[in-house]
């Protein structure tokens, strides 16, 4: 199965947001490139809001070309088997924690936001991924900052794509 073919079935099964799941079924089937960045018509994207329930927080990167603080998530790469191995791989990488692993359930939320050109939309299925209680976070090149923030903070820093995406996920444990 390629991960275009996962990333189909994925959306299939998910049950939320039901026209913003045709618009990305939609374009899968007319992009078969549409899992990866070279598509300018726009590409799928992979993300996890990173959370410790223990404590009542999520992890934010404060993204180095946006200067937003955002969940972790980033482009399908070819090695990627399926969209929640891309999300889970992003997470760990962005966040530098190990033993990352992802809320069940499938995805939590979709969010399609434009880009620059050439490239024209970021199609992003989000999952949430639990830290465990001795994990360390470290920052990565593609960030300026990383920084836990308790449940209420997050609308004060971040856009209303996070905190719709901690709000599903905060719904699901």
């Amino acid at each position: 199965m390629t991960l275009h073919d996962d990333a189909v079935l994925v959306l299939k099964g998910y049950e939320g947001q039901p026209e913003l799941r045709e618009l990305y079924l939609e374009h899968l089937a007319a992009h078969p490139d549409g899992m990866y960045k070279p598509c300018s018509a726009g590409h799928l994207t992979s993300s996890a809001l990173v959370i410790d329930p223990s404590r009542g927080r999520v992890l934010l990167t404060l993204h180095r070309k946006l200067g937003m603080w955002l969940q972790m998530g980033g482009h399908c790469e070819e090695g990627d088997p399926t969209v929640e191995a891309a999300a889970l791989r992003e997470a760990a990488e962005e966040s530098g924690i190990a033993g990352l692993t992802l809320l069940p359930g499938g995805p939590v939320r979709l969010d399609r936001h434009p880009i620059p050109a050439p490239c024209h939309w970021h199609l992003d299925v989000q999952y949430a991924a639990l830290a465990p209680a001795d994990g360390t976070e470290r920052i990565s090149e593609e960030s300026l900052d990383l920084r836990w923030y308790a449940y209420d903070e997050v609308a004060g820093v971040a856009d209303t794509s996070v905190v719709r995406l901690l709000e599903g996920t905060l719904a699901r444990l």
